[in-house]
């Protein structure tokens, strides 16, 4: 009983460690992920990155100068981009998705896109939350 007990407790601890986020140098970033930056947010800097180790697999984290934050799969591909009150880039955006919003909702902005399993949520500059499914359309909306 006592070889059990140590057992659990030795996984939980295991699991508590794997849940922590660990700051790293900017350099530790995968390479795909600093090229994703560099290409996108041009005039901003990396101000803090870091390395969420998870049981799916280690995903990264950076923060940009102008609040932007970006999370990266652990091969450096971005998987959420929010950019807080501005614009994400129009070419995170698939064109179904951009054409539905800049229709229905002229004057507001995408400042958050998401990749989820289904395919996309994005957040608009209104606070508007919309879901499409991966040929981009609209499948469910939250405010």
């Amino acid at each position: 009983m006592k070889h059990f007990l140590l057992a659990i407790l030795l996984c939980l601890s295991s699991a508590t460690c794997l849940a922590d986020d660990h700051p790293i140098p900017v350099e530790q970033l995968p390479a795909a992920a600093k090229t994703f930056i560099q290409q996108n947010f041009p005039a901003q800097t990396i101000i803090y990155a870091e390395r969420d180790p998870e049981f799916s697999g280690t995903k990264y984290e950076a923060r940009l100068d102008d609040g932007t934050k970006i999370e990266f799969d652990k091969k450096g591909n971005w998987d959420k981009v929010d950019c807080q009150t501005k614009p994400v880039p129009a070419a995170l955006v698939p064109a179904p998705i951009a054409t539905y919003v800049s229709t229905t909702f002229p004057n507001t902005q995408i400042v958050k896109i998401d990749k989820e399993r289904f395919g996309y949520e994005i957040e608009l500059s209104n606070d508007l939350e919309l879901k499409f499914n991966k040929k981009g359309a609209l499948i469910g909306m939250d405010d």
